[in-house]
């Protein structure tokens, strides 16, 4: 991997920890944990992002009594900046299953996108019942969703393209200010792109994405980024299309069997 890339991808993994912020966190020896309910793993998983003092069998009973007290299954997410850095060696020495690889895609530039056409705005609730309908989620997940949305530290943008009242597909982008704070120079990730079954085949997330990127450029980002399964190349295709490259691949593990049921 290049240098150029290698900082992109790296400046991915801070932009999507920051745009998945969620309502309940808290810290461990240098581990962030995030104890939310919902499908997003990203929102009840630890992520191992600085090295402590403490040894691993510590950390990991703080962090279990934590998710205990949350109802939720113990998950940590590893990617290859994850802290100590044989850690997922560790933990497959350990017996923990690892599970739901995804990859992290990056796009250097967001020069070419201008077409906003179709876009139509919605409201974080309203965002998270359609998508939480879309995938069959619970209320208690919908619910979840719509407050980290509400909450999150990344304002996070949802759309909808439809035709004569038909969903064609839906899809949000949170922006990662630059360093300095101003929007000019941030990075934009693609987040819950989804389409229908019966419409898929025919462009519309393309044209989605497209018109999120545009509207990521028009407020100032200047690259961007997004999540997908390590197994989807139908997906990985379409984003390849769209200029993305191959950031980096991150995976969970877990010794609760719940975490991957």
């Amino acid at each position: 991997m290049s240098p150029e890339l290698d900082a992109l991808a790296r400046r991915a993994e801070l932009a999507g920890l920051n745009a998945a912020s969620a309502p309940r966190e808290a810290r461990v020896d240098g581990w962030l944990l995030r104890l939310s309910p919902g499908k997003a793993k990203r929102s009840r998983c630890v992520n191992a992002i600085e090295d402590g003092t403490l040894p691993l069998d510590e950390v990991l009973r703080r962090c279990r009594v934590s998710f205990d007290h949350a109802q939720l299954p113990l998950i940590l997410r590893l990617t290859p900046f994850s802290q100590p850095g044989d850690l997922d060696d560790r933990l497959a020495g350990m017996g923990w299953t690892a599970f739901d690889p995804a990859d992290v895609m990056v796009l250097p530039s967001l020069d070419g996108f201008s077409d906003e056409a179709g876009l139509v705005p919605l409201s974080p609730a309203a965002y998270a019942g359609l998508i939480g309908a879309l995938r069959g989620s619970s209320t208690v997940e919908i619910e979840g969703h719509a407050r980290r949305l509400e909450q999150a530290r990344i304002r996070h943008q949802a759309f909808k393209l439809e035709q004569d009242g038909v969903l064609l597909a839906c899809g949000q982008v949170a922006i990662d200010p630059a360093a300095d704070g101003r929007p000019s120079g941030g990075m934009a990730g693609l987040f819950d792109i989804f389409t229908p079954e019966d419409q898929r085949g025919r462009g519309h997330g393309f044209r989605l994405c497209a018109a999120l990127l545009a509207v990521a450029r028009r407020q100032g980002a200047s690259n961007a980024y997004l999540q997908v399964g390590a197994e989807n190349e139908v997906a990985k295709r379409l984003y390849g299309r769209l200029g993305f490259l191959q950031g980096y691949r991150y995976h969970y593990r877990s010794d609760d069997p719940r975490a991957w049921a």
